[in-house]
């Protein structure tokens, strides 16, 4: 008979497939094929003169027509009625929503100042409800999308489903982190529901509405306004680990034909400004596509990290989930890298994050838990910005710990899931973030208790016995 463990063996992260009532297709950038009815999807060619069941087809481009194949991104949509079937476009609450798309001296601020946010509050009376659309809140960014170059990162903070209502963003694409409360996200190729530990990549262009089937949430967005997602190259790594292509999950079609006098709002996005255009059908309507350009889910918990088995902090880009990538190699626009639960092993190291002054801005969050550098002041829900070229790393506590600690095998970030937006950008931060309540003033008192350990008598320093 085998003999029973000794002691409390590691759990990977809870999968919340269970609490999903939704189907997917498997693969990451994958030609998919989808449809609601049978023989929905016209046979051999992409616009018959008339398509099955009556449909229309309508193509969305996620790239230029003339891309290369290797980089080629459209599908194919049947649908009820074209998206063109709307009223004009009119602007949506002018002056008044929170998000901001151009970052420049006009609307946004530079600090060179290590910048941490206490968790951003939910909305706690009824009569200051708000969906996903209006609950978002732009932190900062760079660029221009009407140039198509720059990010933005906003948090979102929502009590109420959308009703009626649908957000398209014609700026870039959005990479969606829920931080509370899952998401019921119904898109034009079909619904996902995402939940905490669980990421959304919805790309530029694609309708769709947030439904809150567990009350107010809330979460954090990184927007890229040139390039799409991908998987990280893996090098000498091989062919498997970090996230694999088979765990990604893309939604199957179902439709609904909804056409009434009540109608529905498409709030869109454009060069950072808000418009709304009604009209009187359910946008998501489409019954059957094909391609490559759609939404995307992934379970955090999927992740397999790689680490340093023998010496040295590496680097966290061997965290990376999805990068996108800039002009220059090796260098992106945005990656996604998680911190996840993982063993750590390196002997004679120091274990926490090294102390850091980067060429890259880095902007993180917490899902849950307790992240390992900072195990207080930075609390799930809030948020830290460490600038391009500011000085971070651990805070006071964490080095005494760091420093004295055995240096056995150990578990580290179980029950917790950090993450970090990593840009090649200098961000720059709308006044709502600068002069937010949460702000936390005292941010950078974490390091100023840092021990000088430093004896220029004495080489070798042995930080648990200091009469040594």
């Amino acid at each position: 008979m085998a003999s029973k463990p000794t002691a409390a063996q590691p759990k990977r992260a809870k999968h919340t497939d269970a609490d999903d009532p939704y189907e997917y297709q498997s693969g990451f950038g994958n030609h998919f094929s989808s449809e609601a009815l049978e023989g929905a999807l016209p046979v051999g060619q992409n616009t018959p003169q008339v398509c099955p069941y009556g449909l229309y087809a309508e193509q969305l481009s996620g790239t230029a027509f003339t891309v290369g194949r290797s980089g080629n991104q459209r599908s194919w949509l049947y649908r009820i009625r074209p998206s063109v079937m709307h009223q004009p476009f009119e602007p949506y609450r002018a002056g008044k929503h929170a998000v901001v798309g151009a970052f420049d001296g006009g609307t946004t601020e530079p600090t060179p100042a290590q910048i941490r946010w206490l968790p951003f509050a939910i909305p706690a009376n009824d009569s200051d409800a708000v969906d996903f659309a209006d609950g978002l809140h732009t932190i900062g960014g760079a660029g221009d999308p009407a140039l198509k170059s720059g990010i933005a990162v906003h948090v979102y903070m929502a009590t109420t489903s959308m009703d009626r209502r649908a957000f398209c963003n014609s700026d870039g694409d959005l990479l969606i982190v829920p931080q509370q409360g899952r998401l019921d996200i119904a898109t034009e190729f079909g619904p996902m529901a995402v939940a905490p530990n669980e990421i959304a990549v919805i790309q530029r262009g694609m309708r769709f509405s947030v439904a809150l089937p567990d009350g107010p949430s809330r979460g954090y967005v990184l927007e890229v306004y040139d390039g799409h997602f991908e998987l990280p190259d893996l090098g000498p790594i091989g062919a498997n680990g970090l996230a694999n292509p088979r765990d990604f999950k893309t939604p199957v079609a179902r439709y609904e034909n909804v056409a009434d006098n009540a109608g529905w709002s498409i709030i869109t996005k454009y060069q950072g400004q808000l418009f709304v255009a009604a009209q009187h059908h359910s946008p998501f309507d489409v019954v059957a596509w094909h391609g490559n350009y759609a939404p995307f889910k992934y379970n955090l918990a999927d992740f397999s990290a790689i680490n340093s088995v023998s010496f040295d902090h590496v680097d966290p880009s061997i965290f990376t989930v999805l990068t996108c990538k800039s002009a220059h190699p090796g260098t992106a626009v945005a990656d996604f890298v998680i911190f996840p639960p993982r063993f750590e092993v390196q002997m004679h190291t120091f274990r926490p994050p090294y102390f850091h002054r980067n060429c890259m801005s880095e902007f993180m969050g917490l899902i849950c838990g307790e992240y390992e550098a900072k195990k207080h002041g930075f609390l799930p829900g809030g948020a830290s910005l460490h600038s391009m070229m500011a000085p971070h790393g651990p805070d006071a506590k964490t080095v005494q710990t760091a420093t004295t600690r055995d240096l056995s095998p150990a578990r580290v970030a179980d029950n917790t899931m950090a993450f970090m937006f990593e840009s090649m950008f200098q961000l720059r931060l709308t006044p709502w973030a600068v002069q937010h309540k949460q702000r936390d003033h005292d941010y950078y008192k974490v390091w100023q208790d840092i021990p000088v350990t430093f004896d220029p008598h004495q080489r070798v320093v042995n930080l648990k016995d200091p009469t040594v």
